[in-house]
């Protein structure tokens, strides 16, 4: 058992993103699904606050142990502004992608409930092109990458440690991922995630996994725009977390040649050694 307000576990941490995916998908991908099932009205904005309600209550119940990310968008951002050390990061989109799948396959095994319910027909996966709206890859791709830019942007900003109202931030980052939804539901079936687009995108059939790379690409190029953009115009809320921001080569140490050495050595320089005591004798002074 962990110490009252001791830091929470890389594990505490994979588990907050695996449980807050799992519901951000069951919930949201789940108002699309038993709409179409029985016949009800489901419209862009039922299923817009349905993901945007779902991330309200999951980022409020688990921002305190991972920072509530639940997209691997929003960590990729998070290290690149230098909010996490990439050695988490793995932990998080893995726990991410579990949580995605876990929830689709959830959704899947109560969907057999209706009569005749295959996969294929639909798990809320996303789309474009001839398999969903008929929306060109090209638009895709850029409203896509737009929207997660602009979402993931609110994020940073609603969490900065600078901001007066922080306790606002869940809502804040809900209503953002319901809006972007608004707009993106008709022509792609809205990601701006791309673990939201993996889970149900994997079990919904071939076709499906086939269109998975921009629901992947894009949202992660948007996240990168935002995670380098946020701190150059707004700068860093606190000191970057060790081994976070942008990866950096070491400038190679060059050793100082011998023949370097005999030019320098008449012109008072010297290039001391360890463990090595100097021979230059003291001038001497002159006494009267």
């Amino acid at each position: 058992m962990s110490e009252l307000g001791a830091t929470p576990t890389t594990a505490q941490k994979a588990a907050a993103e695996a449980i807050g995916t799992f519901v951000l998908v069951l919930l949201g991908c789940g108002s699309i699904v038993y709409a179409r099932e029985v016949g009800a009205i489901s419209t862009t904005t039922t299923i817009a606050l349905a993901f945007g309600l779902a991330m309200v209550v999951m980022v409020h119940a688990f921002g305190r142990v991972s920072g509530g990310h639940f997209n691997p968008a929003t960590t990729l951002a998070t290290a690149l502004s230098g909010r996490l050390a990439w050695r988490e990061v793995p932990a998080y989109v893995g726990a991410q992608l579990a949580g995605a799948v876990a929830g689709a396959a959830v959704l899947l095994g109560l969907a057999q409930g209706f009569a005749g319910f295959e996969a294929g027909s639909g798990l809320a996966q996303n789309s474009f092109g001839d398999q969903g709206s008929g929306y060109a890859a090209w638009a895709a791709f850029t409203l896509e990458m737009l929207l997660t830019a602009v979402v993931v942007g609110v994020v940073l900003a609603a969490t900065d440690a600078r901001q007066e109202h922080r306790a606002l931030a869940p809502v804040v980052i809900g209503l953002s991922l319901a809006a972007g939804y608004f707009v993106a539901l008709p022509a792609t079936g809205a990601s701006l995630n791309p673990a939201r687009s993996i889970g149900p995108g994997l079990l919904s059939g071939t076709d499906a996994v086939l269109q998975l790379w921009l629901f992947v690409l894009a949202p992660l190029l948007g996240a990168a725009v935002a995670g380098l953009a946020y701190p150059m115009i707004f700068g860093h809320d606190a000191e970057p977390v060790a081994g976070s921001g942008v990866p950096r080569r070491a400038r190679p140490v060059r050793r100082a040649s011998r023949r370097r050495s005999s030019r320098t050595a008449g012109s008072g320089t010297r290039w001391p050694t360890s463990g090595a005591r100097s021979t230059r004798r003291r001038p001497r002074v002159a006494r009267a």
